[in-house]
Formats: structure tokens, C-alpha cells, sequence
């Protein structure tokens, strides 16, 4: 393992006001989006569909991810120095990261619900009588809940000495990153990024052209949906990912100058901070798949609904 992050001088002054500025927005706005949502599709919104199933447990990992941006707020504006001892630590900054891999999961699995619901109705009213949406989410939670109880349990992750101050999640040794941390970043990076991107970022715009030659107001709003989820993966995720794999070969030693370095530490400040703005976007897919979902309902026939009606109906 190449020593390059630890001997060459990285800093980023402007994390300090640039995280507790973006975090504050999220958590605010966030909230409010996010606690809506989980009130709409939770309470009002009937009878659930697997979309509905979806966006709900989106909305869930948002909300457990914003539940953590106040102790990171507090870690910047006391310039990286964490208070609230190894275990909060381990806590915050594992649902932090892990909740990142989750949303990723759910808008793949609501990216391709769009696609079924839309190119093949039929096989879709099919599976809102099976179990397959909530097998699925379970499976996703599942993997979250045993990554967060694995760091857990292997106990606190080593940091590099700065000064006097207790880094939190981050500024790992290398003794870290060959025990656990470069085989952990390279299968995130695998299972938790370039899987979810070649479904999103490849197939759906051939998706989208498929889509729009069908001239419904349902392929219209499922193709706002795919274009939005589209939109929060090129604008917050992308970036955060390609930045993470740079920094991984950095640690690995591919890359090794000091300039290279401290550029990759400065781009990780900044895709951090983007990264956690998705929270906030999010609320735009639950917007369209809102109007969808009651615009369907209205048009349905009350008494009389043909088979494929029925399909296109949910949504």
C-alpha cells in the first residue's frame, strides 16, 4: 500500500463552511420532502403498488441518511474534530455511507419498475399480486442492516494522526485500508455503483426511446420519472463515484503523486457534499410518481375496466 495520501499535505479549507452550509439545506428540505412523501404514499396513496413500495423505502433511506448529516455538521464547524466518541462514530458514518449504496439500489429498482410497468403492463399487473417488490426491498435492507453490523462488530476503523483532532470516517491508516477497506471500496464500488449505473445510465435511455413512442400520458410521466432519476444519478452520484475510484487506486498506490492527491482529497470534499443533495432531489420522483399515480386512477372506468386498462391503471 502506497503511503502517498498520508506523506503528502492535504487540506481543504473551504469543507468547513462548504458542509455545514449544504448539509443545513438537505436536512431542512430534505425532511420536509421525504417526511411528505412517507405520509402520501404511506397514507393516502391507495392501493400500493410496487412503485408506491419503492418510493417508500427510498424515502426511508433518505430519512435515516439525514438523520445523520447533524453530527456531521457539528464533526466540520469543529473543524474534523468528532466528540461523540468511537461508537457514535461508527454508527453515523456507516448509515451515512451505507444509505448512499441503498438509494442507489431503490432508484434502480424504481427505473426498472417504470420500464415494465410501461413497455410490458401486462407481466407488470402480474407481479402487484406477487411478492416480488417486497422480496426485493427486503433483500436491499438486508444487505444495508449486515454491512452497518459488520463494521460494528469488527469494531472502530483506524485513523491517521492529525494533530489534536479525532477523525471521524475518514483519513483511514493503511494498516485499514489492507485489512478490510480496499476490498470493501472496490465491491461498493462494483455492486453498489457500476451495476446500478450500466442499468440506469445505459439502458434506460434506450429505454426512453422505446417509451416515447408510445403517445399515452402514462409513457409521458413514466419517462419524466426515468429522466429525473436520470438527472440525480449524472448530477450527485456519478461524480462521487468516479471520484472514489480515483481515490481508491490512490490508496492502492496507482496513483502516486502529491499533486494528483491532494486534488482527489479536494474533489472528495466537494462530491461528498453533492452526493447528500440527492436527498433533496429525490422528493422530484415522488412529485411525478404522484401525479401519475392519481391521474390513472381518475381516467379509470368505474365499472367496466378492460385487462389492459386495469394494467396501465397501477402505475
Amino acid at each position: 500500500m502506497n503511503s502517498s495520501e498520508s506523506s503528502c499535505a492535504q487540506t481543504a479549507d473551504f469543507q468547513f463552511v462548504l458542509f455545514p452550509v449544504v448539509y443545513s439545506f438537505v436536512v431542512v428540505f430534505g425532511l420536509l420532502g421525504n417526511v411528505f412523501a412517507l405520509y402520501m404514499f404511506m397514507c393516502k396513496i391507495t392501493p400500493r403498488t410496487s412503485t408506491s413500495v419503492y418510493i417508500i423505502n427510498l424515502a426511508l433511506a433518505d430519512t435515516a441518511f439525514l438523520c445523520t448529516l447533524p453530527f456531521r455538521i457539528h464533526y466540520h464547524l469543529n473543524h474534523n474534530d468528532w466528540i461523540f466518541g468511537d461508537q457514535a462514530c461508527q454508527i453515523t458514518g456507516t448509515l451515512f455511507f451505507v444509505n448512499i449504496y441503498v438509494s442507489i439500489a431503490f432508484l434502480s429498482c424504481i427505473a426498472i419498475d417504470r420500464y415494465v410497468a410501461t413497455v410490458h403492463p401486462h407481466a407488470y399487473l402480474r407481479l402487484q399480486r406477487s411478492p416480488c417488490t417486497q422480496l426485493v426491498s427486503m433483500s436491499v435492507w438486508t444487505v444495508a442492516v449486515v454491512a452497518v453490523a459488520i463494521f460494528i462488530i469488527v469494531g472502530p476503523l483506524e485513523s491517521n494522526p492529525t494533530s489534536d483532532r479525532r477523525s471521524c470516517f475518514e483519513n483511514f491508516s493503511e494498516n485499514e485500508w489492507e485489512k478490510r477497506l480496499a476490498a470493501y471500496s472496490a465491491c461498493s464500488l462494483l455492486f453498489g455503483s457500476l451495476i446500478p449505473f450500466v442499468i440506469i445510465m445505459v439502458c434506460y435511455p434506450l429505454v426512453a426511446r422505446r417509451i416515447a413512442r408510445i403517445k399515452t400520458g402514462t409513457s409521458r410521466r413514466a419517462l419524466r420519472v426515468i429522466y429525473a432519476i436520470l438527472g440525480i444519478t449524472v448530477l450527485c452520484f456519478l461524480p462521487y463515484h468516479i471520484v472514489c475510484l480515483l481515490h481508491l487506486l490512490m490508496r492502492c498506490g496507482v496513483i502516486k503523486h502529491c499533486s494528483y492527491a491532494s486534488a482527489i482529497y479536494r474533489a472528495r470534499r466537494v462530491t461528498i457534499a453533492l452526493v447528500s443533495i440527492n436527498s433533496c432531489l429525490d422528493p422530484v420522483i415522488y412529485y411525478f410518481s404522484t401525479k401519475s399515480l392519481d391521474k390513472d386512477h381518475k381516467q379509470q372506468p368505474l365499472a367496466t375496466k378492460s385487462y389492459n386498462q386495469t394494467s396501465m391503471t397501477y402505475i
